[in-house]
């Protein structure tokens, strides 16, 4: 299947190079290419692209804000942030937008493919350099107990609480709850926040986050 993907950022040498990029991969076709937020969107409403790659420093609006109001309105497109920033306050307002993947442009472009086959498969990437300054806690937080941190690693990889419920022969309402609890144990309010505790502390490794999740064939019989 053909990833469509829209390209938005205001820098023309950096548009062009993503474009050629994605030209040049079989596996990928582009929808559009614009240099503002306001454009971005009104091209998503429209096309509904499969993957959008937004810079975040835009003028009209954005990357963030156009992030959120693809979540808003439900549109089937995931977002990865495109920025020269790696600052944990730009980090941390992706994800709460709903961006599913933030990739620094100074990253190689084998890795930002592995970004957009990551999201598209319904995954979370983040950009290894962003790991110094992921989380909002400086403090140790509690820690997991063994099926808290499976569960979280298994919800990482884009698997409903129905599936992974099925997966560890467990029920909808128990996998529910270990994710209440790793969410007060981290003090945060959602997946992407306790990713990004879970990555600063070590609790989770960039590896684990990138490969196939182990259970994918285990424990499947109950």
């Amino acid at each position: 299947m053909t990833i469509r993907i829209l390209i938005a950022d205001d820098h023309p040498l950096t548009r062009s190079g993503l474009a050629e990029w994605i030209k040049r991969n079989e596996n990928f076709s582009l929808t559009a290419e614009v240099e503002n937020g306001i454009e971005a969107w009104r091209s998503l409403q429209e096309s509904h692209p499969d993957i959008a790659l937004l810079d975040i420093q835009m003028p009209g609006e954005n990357g963030i804000t156009v992030a959120q109001r693809i979540k808003e309105a439900s549109i089937p497109t995931r977002a990865i942030m495109l920025t020269s920033f790696n600052a944990q306050p730009y980090v941390m307002a992706s994800l709460r937008a709903g961006a599913r993947g933030f990739v620094l442009k100074t990253t190689a472009v084998r890795e930002l493919d592995i970004a957009v086959k990551q999201v598209m498969n319904g995954g979370f990437y983040l950009d290894s350099k962003v790991a110094g300054v992921l989380g909002d806690k400086d403090s140790t937080p509690v820690p997991l107990s063994s099926r808290e941190r499976e569960v979280l690693l298994i919800m990482s990889k884009g698997f409903s609480i129905k599936e992974i419920a099925a997966k560890l022969c467990i029920t909808e309402r128990t996998v529910q709850a270990h994710l209440t609890s790793v969410y007060s144990k981290f003090c945060c309010r959602g997946k992407g926040e306790a990713l990004l505790v879970a990555l600063k502390h070590g609790i989770i490794t960039l590896d684990e986050l990138l490969e196939g999740t182990s259970l994918d064939e285990a424990n499947t019989q109950c």
